[in-house]
């Protein structure tokens, strides 16, 4: 059925379908593994000092981390604060960038349109904010931006290949953007995308036909907050890992109620502890799994 259109996909370098036949990957990350482990909604340096120290306590490695707040939400003390903690402990750091859908002045974004806006920048006006809070994010030693915006991802990537950002600056396309095809995802690889990050809910056959579409790491999501669906998918998480390598799992954020929370330190121990849950699914189910080592990932944090 719909041959036509299948065939003039794959010429696009598409896939015909979404893969119900759940292909291993071959594809893996640049260490060779096959996963690692990312905790989103790392919402103040307490949160994140405590979910490190616990996840070291445990025997649990987090690869990465993602703040969700906003970072100019934060004093440049506690940018800072969160930069030496992931420094030390070996870990990725994504700093969000502040201006948002969210935070606009726009009545828009309160209504049922605007659940559809998402975070999008309105306006060139914020997109010049956005690009001086991702400037802000770089002059404090953080090379990891979480990016709300496919506009914006393209024009940071521009920055980045013109020398006004760090050459090394990594940029994570968040869920929050909607995107969840592969002519999405191929297009969000185009624009500069270092990893990129589905909607949540997506099925295995529909993970598996984005991997086959682009080579960046794939985010994805292994449980939720009641605010986005709350979900848990940890015996799915194997199954993840094999079809979609490489992913980052996303984890921990069941332990909270939204998104865009501050986190105390006792959600950071929750988190720790959730993701210790996730990859004994993966050790258990899919046991040749490699997930990266602390510090071999790319920190996002120069020496």
């Amino acid at each position: 059925m719909f041959d036509k259109t299948r065939e003039f996909l794959v010429k696009l370098g598409l896939p015909a379908g979404d893969a119900y036949d759940l292909p291993t990957s071959d594809k893996r990350f640049p260490d060779g593994a096959h996963f690692r482990i990312e905790v989103p909604t790392v919402n103040t340096a307490l949160a994140c000092k405590a979910l490190l120290e616990e996840a070291d306590r445990i025997g649990v490695t987090i690869n990465r981390i993602d703040e969700t707040y906003g970072a100019f939400r934060h004093t440049l003390e506690e940018l800072k604060e969160y930069v030496a903690i992931c420094k030390h402990y070996g870990v990725a750091l994504n700093l969000s960038v502040g201006p948002r859908a969210a935070y606009d002045t726009s009545a828009t974004r309160m209504s049922e349109q605007g659940r559809v806006i998402a975070y999008r920048l309105r306006g060139e006006e914020q997109v010049v904010r956005a690009i001086e809070d991702v400037k802000r994010i770089a002059e404090i030693g953080c090379r990891g931006v979480l990016v709300y915006d496919e506009g914006l991802l393209w024009v940071l990537d521009e920055m980045r290949k013109a020398g006004e950002l760090p050459a090394n600056m990594k940029f994570k396309n968040s869920a929050h953007n909607g995107q969840g095809n592969p002519a999405s995802f191929k297009l969000l690889e185009r624009l500069g995308a270092d990893s990129i990050n589905p909607v949540r809910d997506l099925s295995l056959p529909m993970l598996a036909a984005l991997r086959q579409t682009v080579n960046v790491p794939l985010d994805l999501h292994t449980d939720n907050p009641p605010g986005s669906g709350g979900f848990i998918r940890v015996y799915e998480a194997p199954e993840m890992v094999r079809v979609a390598a490489p992913v980052y799992l996303k984890t921990g954020n069941s332990c909270v109620s939204g998104h865009g929370q501050l986190t105390t330190a006792q959600n950071g121990i929750d988190m720790a502890r959730q993701a210790s849950i996730v990859v004994e699914m993966v050790k258990r189910y899919y046991p040749e799994a490699v997930q990266s080592k602390a510090g071999q990932a790319d920190m996002h944090i120069p020496e």
